[in-house]
């Protein structure tokens, strides 16, 4: 690629609807200034040109086979059923064993239903379908009482402790579409699982407290949070999110609507900023029949919000719950919540601010202690071939010719096997075809010309701006070596320009080509149709706007197969955007459930699970690397994550906007960020990345320690006219390619 000059440029794309577009020459003016970006290495050197697809959050893809799981939980410290229970837990007992009986019989499963009836005593008119309540005897009860203490749901999350003012407890989970559960809460409530039904999951919140007591109840734990000392109230202000959402939702379920209605008003104000948009969506369900159908309730019902506590806050939550007799509230603490216990000093408000803010809350610590193989693979044997002027040994002065500076290796795949890169066979990737051996000479022919940044080096930024696209551009994307731009439009088309002066060719006709010598070095030139010479191709074939554009190096898996090879399922709405590991064994997924995960290429498990942005995700690159990942969302923050710990090690603020695109430079040493804000922005990630604290203490329970002034992280800030930063791209020698499309203000 010609050598770009190093002062400010822009390059127009014209995108009239009466002309072709043209590509106009670089001019000075208001591209952006001197600016970087990252780089994710889905070129040659990412060992595979792979394809990950974003899409929309929706579907199991079939229906679980429905199952029963029967199993035995009694909390530590919890004292054994009684045999002879009181009335009232009689009926508890009668009711769940009914629960469990109904379901069996409508899962046309006689065998078991026959002998849970026969070890229970009870009569066959007990589960007749006549809605008839069914007698147990004497010895029945006993025998009920009996069979509960055996019975309970094996449902995800910890084992919750005795619910205030009673002696035990126990839940009994049903796997599959059941009707009609018994109300949570219960001694043996019923609970669904595996994609349910919406009549189950709503039934849930069939609680029968008393309405006009919610909010006293709510009032009794804030105030008793406020009071409490300032090392416990950050940890246990978490609950105050999750709690009002459910008890407005219990009230609304039950078709209390004022009380629901008066709930809301008293006390939504007191919750976190950044949930801001999903309480104007809570708000929009005042009545049962609303809440049907709706993928924000269902979403919070299903997946159990994940708090994460230090052993001491949680004791004196349930001190206080028990003092209080307050069994509404801790219902749903068990039920709803997961409370992620750990051990050690109690996490600070900014220590919980930097984590929390996802649809679910905070990821559990399992999440993330799974094995990551973040190291890059040994990079195959390729002879470089010298260039004319080093095959010369001396001039004609007899002087010796000039010392070649040293091939800069910082940020590629290294020639040495890294210890934490995966093994060379756990991925099948395809062999290198003559193409791509080619390819990779030239980029290393350009790393000895690459500029090395830093600091006090800072790269060139070469702006294309494109105009009359009526904000109709939806994706941008560079090939590797630099030579192409694409884009995506709302108008289902993908147009392609060339940044060279090589013009787009198209293939010459099939009588044409019977007529090249195929044994010929340039054959490669001679199918190509000079007539088709332009500077712009334009690609047919969607029936949408074009949400995603990436240009691939030709080293595609498994394209013989129309059906999906993985299926990465997770996350609770739409994945915005996708990206490779440098190795290729991983896919890292932004999702505006505001959760990045890292998916295992080999099995599809999800490995890593980062919580921590406020709004959805729209950015994601991994260092050169691979050890670390940036990602960016609307909340206009930058996060920076360790992924063999993972932690989060960064938090870059700067940005007044979306950000579209993180890019490393080649060598990995500068981040550029891109933003809806107009600007392009650099950042030191050598500093970012130093002196990090990944001990076992950190990596067990979350105590981050993020600089407070991340400013000094800054390099620079470059700002264009009226073009938000859509896409970023670093040159094989650092220069940086940005994109957008102009907004008139």
């Amino acid at each position: 690629m010609a050598a770009l000059a190093e002062e400010q440029t822009e390059v127009a794309v014209k995108l009239e609807p009466e002309v072709p577009p043209t590509l106009l020459p670089p001019q000075a003016g208001d591209g952006a200034g001197e600016g970087g970006g990252s780089t994710t290495n889905n070129g040659p050197n990412s060992g595979g040109g792979n394809v990950a697809a974003s899409s929309s959050a929706g579907g199991d893809g079939g229906t679980p086979k429905p199952s029963v799981a029967v199993s035995a939980v009694t909390p530590a410290g919890a004292a054994p059923v009684p045999a002879a229970a009181p009335e009232a837990g009689a009926s508890h007992d009668r009711q769940t064993l009914l629960a469990v009986l109904q379901f069996l019989r409508q899962s046309n499963l006689r065998e078991a239903e026959e002998a849970l009836r026969r070890e229970a005593r009870l009569l066959e008119e007990t589960v007749a379908g006549s809605g008839a309540p069914g007698e147990v005897d004497g010895a029945g009860a006993e025998a009920a009482s009996a069979l509960l203490s055996r019975v309970a749901a094996s449902a995800p999350g910890p084992a919750a402790p005795d619910p205030p003012g009673t002696g035990a407890s126990g839940t009994a989970a049903v796997s599959g579409s059941a009707a009609g559960p018994v109300a949570p809460g219960k001694v043996g409530s019923v609970a669904v699982e595996d994609q349910p039904d919406v009549s189950a999951v709503l039934s849930a919140y069939n609680q029968q407290g008393d309405p006009t007591m919610y909010e006293e109840y709510y009032s009794g734990l804030k105030h008793f949070i406020e009071c409490s000392l300032d090392c416990h109230r950050a940890e246990l202000s978490q609950l105050f999110y999750p709690l009002f959402v459910h008890m407005y939702l219990e009230l609304v379920y039950n078709q209390h609507e004022n009380e629901a209605k008066s709930f809301f008003e008293k006390f939504h104000g007191d919750q976190e900023c950044y949930y801001q948009d999903d309480l104007r969506v809570l708000s929009s369900l005042t009545k049962k029949e609303h809440m049907k159908g709706n993928e924000t309730m269902l979403d919070f019902r299903t997946s159990k919000f994940v708090l994460r506590i230090s052993r001491d806050s949680y004791q004196l939550l349930k001190r206080h719950l028990q003092e209080k007799q307050n069994n509404q509230i801790w219902n749903i603490v068990q039920e709803h919540l997961y409370i992620d216990i750990f051990d050690g000093m109690p996490r600070s408000k900014q220590q919980i601010d930097a984590m929390v803010g996802s649809l679910a809350g905070e990821a559990k610590r399992e999440a993330n202690k799974s094995k990551v193989f973040f190291g890059l693979l040994k990079e195959p044997e390729i002879e470089v071939p010298l260039d004319d002027e080093d095959e010369e040994g001396e001039n004609e002065e007899g002087k010796p010719k000039k010392k070649k500076p040293k091939r800069d290796s910082i940020g590629s795949k290294s020639k040495k096997q890294d210890p934490n890169a995966p093994p060379q066979n756990r991925i099948p990737l395809p062999e290198l075809k003559d193409s791509d051996k080619l390819d990779k000479i030239m980029n290393m022919k350009e790393t000895t010309k690459r500029v090395r940044l830093g600091p006090d080096c800072l790269p060139s930024i070469c702006f294309y701006t494109f105009l009359n696209a009526y904000q109709g551009l939806t994706a941008v994307d560079v090939t590797d070596d630099s030579s192409l731009i694409a884009g995506g439009f709302a108008d289902s088309t993908v147009r392609v320009w060339s940044v060279t002066p090589k013009k787009l060719r198209s293939v010459k006709q099939a009588a044409d080509l019977s007529l090249i010598d195929k044994e010929s070095d340039d054959v490669l030139e001679r199918i190509m149709d000079e007539k088709t010479a332009s500077e712009l191709k334009i690609l047919y074939g969607h029936s949408g706007p074009v949400y995603g554009a990436s240009f691939s190096p030709d080293r595609l898996w498994a394209t013989d197969h129309y059906q999906p090879l993985r299926i990465f399922a997770g996350h609770l709405a739409d994945v915005n955007c996708t990206r490779f590991h440098p190795n290729s064994n991983y896919v890292a997924t932004g999702s505006a459930d505001r959760t990045v995960r890292i998916w295992d290429v080999l099995n599809g498990n999800c490995v890593r699970i980062f919580t921590g942005h406020k709004g959805p995700i729209h950015s994601l690159t991994f260092s050169p690397n691979g050890r670390f990942l940036a990602t960016g969302a609307t909340d206009g923050r930058v996060l920076l994550w360790d992924i063999g710990h993972g932690l989060m090690v960064g938090e870059l603020k700067g940005h007044t906007d979306t950000v579209c695109s993180l890019r490393f430079s080649r060598d990995g040493e500068i981040l550029a960020s891109g933003s809806m804000d107009n600007t392009v922005r650099l950042w030191d990630a050598v500093k970012a990345f130093e002196d990090l604290e990944t001990d076992d203490f950190t990596t067990a329970t979350g105590h981050i320690n993020l600089p407070e002034n991340s400013q000094e992280l800054l390099l620079g800030t470059y700002m264009t006219k009226s073009t938000p930063v859509v896409h970023l791209h670093f040159t094989r020698r650092n220069l940086v390619l940005a994109a957008g499309a102009y907004s008139p203000q």
